[in-house]
C-alpha cells in the first residue's frame, strides 16, 4: 500500500465456497464498522467475482461510475459512501489453476494505479500465494499428526478395555468431536427398529435422555437414508427438517448443522456417529472422512466385545463341565473320555475359529487360553 500510494486495502481468501478476510489495513472507521455487521460477500460483477471467473487483474478507474454502485448494490455503496474509495485494483491469487483469493487496494480519489504499481502488487500476490501454501502444508501436517495421535489413543483404550464399550465410545466421541470442531453429538447403536445412544456429548439433558431411552425413526428422519446405503448424511440447517426428534435437537440444543456417519458390519447398519454444530457451517470432506475412520474403529470395538462375551460364556460352560465331572468320581473315567471327545470335536475347532477372528487381540487369546486349560 505504501509503495503504491494506496489509502487502504485487504486480502481475501477463497475457501471454495465463500470469501473470508485474510488481512486488512487502513480501513476507514465507518467502513470498518460496516464490515463487522455484515458478511459482505462479493456480488456478481465485483472485482473478486471477476477474479474468481478467471481475470488476473481488474482495474477500476472510478467505483462511483460502476454499474453496481449506480444500481445501489450494498457492497459498493458502503465501499464508496463509507470508505471513500474511488480508484481500485484487484489482483488474483492463484496456484496453478487453483484460485486462492484476491489482493485489493484503494485510493480515495480518482487516480488510476500505474502499470508499475500493478506489477508490484502482482509480485506481492505471488509471495502471498507462497505464504498461503506454506501455511496450508503446516496445517495439514499438524492435523495429520493430531489424527494419528487420536487414533492411537483410541486403539489404546480398545486394547486396555476390550469389553468396556462405554469407555471406548466416550473416548472416540471426545477425540472425533475435538478434531472435527463439533459442538454436540452421540454414538448410537441400531437394534432392530430401535436406535439407542450409548455415548453423548454436548447435548441437553432432555435430548440426551431421549436418545439413551431409544427411539424409532420418523418418516423424515435422516437415518432412513443410511438404511438405504448412504455413506453419510449431512444436513446444513437442521431447522429445515420436519421430524420430531430433529426438532428437539434444533429447539432444545440449538443444533443447526448435522452430520450422521453409519457404523456397518458386513453391509448391515449396526449404529451411527452423529455430530452437530450450533451454527450453519457444514463439515468438510476431510472431517467427514475422519468421522468415518472413527466409525470403523467403533465397529471393531463392538465386534471385539461380542467375541469376548462369547469367549466368556464358552469358558464358563467348559469350566462347569469340568467341575461336574470331577464331582462325580464314580463315573469319572467314562466322563473323562467323553469330555476329551467333546473338547476335541467341539472345543478345539471353535477355539481356532474365535482366535482367527480376534487374532489382532493377543491379550484376549492369552487370557482365554489360561482360563480354558489351567
Amino acid at each position: 500500500m505504501r509503495l503504491c500510494e494506496a489509502a487502504f486495502g485487504g486480502l481475501r481468501v477463497y475457501d471454495g465456497n465463500d470469501f473470508r478476510p485474510g488481512a486488512v489495513r487502513g480501513l476507514p472507521p465507518r467502513y470498518a464498522d460496516y464490515l463487522t455487521t455484515t458478511s459482505d460477500q462479493p456480488g456478481p460483477g465485483g472485482g473478486s467475482q471477476r477474479a474468481l471467473r478467471g481475470e488476473n487483474v481488474i482495474r477500476v478507474i472510478d467505483l462511483m461510475e460502476e454499474d453496481r454502485y449506480r444500481a445501489g448494490h450494498p457492497s459498493p455503496r458502503a465501499l464508496v459512501d463509507l470508505g471513500g474509495a474511488r480508484s481500485a485494483v484487484v489482483v488474483a491469487l492463484r496456484k496453478g489453476s487453483a484460485f486462492l483469493g484476491t489482493i485489493t487496494i484503494y485510493r480515495q480519489e480518482v487516480r488510476p494505479f500505474t502499470d508499475k504499481q500493478i506489477a508490484l502488487v502482482q509480485n506481492f500476490a505471488a509471495q502471498a500465494v507462497i505464504a498461503i501454501e506454506n501455511a496450508r502444508l503446516i496445517t495439514e501436517t499438524r492435523e495429520a499428526l493430531e489424527q494419528q495421535t487420536a487414533t492411537a489413543e483410541v486403539l489404546q483404550v480398545i486394547n486396555a478395555s476390550p469389553g468396556d464399550l462405554a469407555s471406548v465410545f466416550d473416548a472416540m466421541l471426545e477425540k472425533a468431536h475435538r478434531l472435527c470442531g463439533a459442538d454436540t453429538g452421540s454414538l448410537q447403536v441400531y437394534e432392530g427398529e430401535i436406535s439407542r445412544a450409548v455415548a453423548t456429548r454436548g447435548l441437553s439433558e432432555e435430548h440426551a435422555n431421549r436418545l439413551r431411552q431409544g427411539f424409532r425413526r420418523g418418516i423424515a428422519h435422516p437415518m432412513n437414508r443410511l438404511l438405504d446405503g448412504a455413506d453419510f448424511i449431512q444436513v446444513p440447517d437442521l431447522s429445515e427438517i420436519d421430524d420430531p426428534l430433529m426438532r428437539i435437537g434444533f429447539q432444545a440444543g440449538g443444533i443447526r448443522t448435522y452430520l450422521s456417519v453409519p457404523l456397518r458390519k458386513d453391509d448391515r447398519l449396526v449404529g451411527r456417529f452423529v455430530a452437530g454444530r450450533r451454527e450453519v457451517r457444514p463439515f468438510s470432506d476431510k472431517q467427514i472422512g475422519l468421522l468415518q475412520n472413527f466409525a470403523a474403529q467403533a465397529v471393531i470395538a463392538m465386534e471385539n466385545a461380542r467375541l469376548l462375551g462369547e469367549l466368556r460364556q464358552r469358558t464358563e460352560e467348559v469350566a462347569a463341565l469340568v467341575e461336574f465331572t470331577c464331582a462325580n468320581r464314580i463315573a469319572f473315567l467314562p466322563l473323562k473320555i467323553g469330555f476329551g471327545r467333546l473338547l476335541y470335536d467341539y472345543g478345539l475347532p471353535w477355539i481356532k475359529i474365535v482366535c482367527q477372528q480376534i487374532r489382532g487381540c493377543l491379550p484376549c487369546q492369552i487370557a482365554f487360553t489360561k482360563r480354558a486349560f489351567a
